[in-house]
């Protein structure tokens, strides 16, 4: 089995396009569209697979929607689990406008998930993560799966001895109260989270070790887009600079980070050069267009000219 699993409870299937303008009323002439398997787990094991590594991908899908993903995991030889649902999978789509440079993204909701559905992916996850170092659960809840979904999933690694590494937001992020290993917060969802503003380094800093100390998580990577990073743990904090790159999307950007972080520490990296590979991985997806993630020869140029 490999060393990580992730979980994608409200995957999509991605479409890209790009048109001269995005105008009202009228008719939208679009390019031929790119079409990708999203989500945030699913993203972040495209990620490993692209950088060396394998990971297992576990999600809910249904309808042609669903089938769509599992033809292009197929294409990427990426390790899944499809978690059938009665729902149709939702669709994501951007629109890169070439007059202005603008980026368009449209998010459909989710399908709503019953009970039955969303605990047999617990189950799923149960019996496929037995053994792994990494459980990876990232991205959004679907309409129908409680708040507390992923304090289930912390109580399952723990009980499971792995390592779970939580990307989300809103509810989802602040009813995950213990047990978590890394959170990676947005600076945006960091400040919600706590309810105060943050205006500065040593305030975002109290803030993650605030939360550490709660039992929240034992390390927060705080992404701050443009600025870099704040990685908080026991052993200090640190803000990492930025990787200034020309940004084309930023479509995925986050999910690599989180991928390319995971992979760093099963590759033996410690948890500093992990998250500067992140952010390499992350710097490298914002120069590929609309839904394209992160190639491994930017990644590794990014991270070596970073270190």
């Amino acid at each position: 089995m490999p060393q990580v699993v992730t979980l994608t409870m409200n995957p999509a299937l991605d479409i890209a396009t790009s048109a001269d303008a995005v105008l009202p009323t009228d008719k939208v002439r679009c390019e031929a569209p790119r079409y990708d398997p999203g989500g945030g787990g699913i993203n972040v094991a495209r990620v490993i697979r692209r950088l060396g590594g394998d990971a297992l991908a576990i999600f809910p899908a249904g309808g042609a929607a669903g089938m769509a993903l599992d033809a292009l995991l197929d294409r990427e030889h990426i390790l899944y689990y499809r978690v059938p649902i009665a729902g149709t999978t939702r669709e994501s789509f951007t629109v890169d406008e070439r007059r202005s440079g603008q980026q368009y993204r449209f998010m459909l909701p989710g399908p709503n998930l019953i009970e039955e559905e969303w605990q047999a992916c617990l189950a799923r996850l149960a019996r496929l993560a037995e053994g792994a170092r990494f459980i990876v659960a990232s991205g959004s809840l679907p309409p129908g799966v409680p708040a507390g979904f992923f304090q289930q999933v912390a109580d399952l690694a723990k009980h499971l001895g792995t390592r779970l590494v939580l990307d989300t937001s809103g509810d989802a992020l602040r009813q995950t109260r213990t047990g978590a290993y890394l959170l990676k917060p947005s600076l945006r969802e960091l400040r919600e989270w706590v309810d105060r503003d943050l205006p500065d380094e040593a305030a975002q800093t109290a803030a993650a070790r605030s939360l550490i100390a709660q039992g929240a998580c034992e390390v927060m990577v705080v992404s701050l887009g443009g600025e870099g990073a704040l990685l908080v743990s026991g052993e200090g904090a640190e803000r990492l600079r930025p990787i200034k790159v020309p940004v084309r999307s930023a479509v995925g950007a986050g999910d690599s980070m989180v991928g390319a972080i995971v992979f760093g520490l099963t590759q033996g990296l410690d948890l500093r050069h992990a998250v500067r590979l992140g952010m390499a991985a992350g710097a490298a997806t914002l120069m590929t267009p609309g839904t394209e993630l992160c190639r491994r020869e930017d990644v590794e140029r990014l991270y070596a000219a970073a270190s």
